[in-house]
């Protein structure tokens, strides 16, 4: 794993890309700033984060570090 900043919010998780499909991330304590999340609690009221299925910011985030070779994609 590695670690990769929101480029919205600097919220920062550690990522592994198992392949183009499948994304591993890990949010620690800090993570906790996500502002999409923050966002959707606000809006709907104390449910757990473990109910927001992913933050799409995050998602483009990765996604845009996959294309610039910064996070790798292992071949199968």
């Amino acid at each position: 794993m590695q670690p990769l900043s929101c480029r919205r919010c600097g919220t920062s998780v550690q990522v592994k890309k198992n392949s183009l499909a499948h994304t591993s991330v890990q949010w620690d304590a800090d993570s906790r700033g996500c502002a999409e999340f923050a966002e959707r609690l606000a809006s709907s009221g104390p449910p757990a984060t473990a109910v927001i299925p992913t933050c799409l910011q995050l998602r483009g985030s990765i996604e845009d570090a996959v294309r610039e070779g910064v996070l790798a994609v292992p071949e199968l």
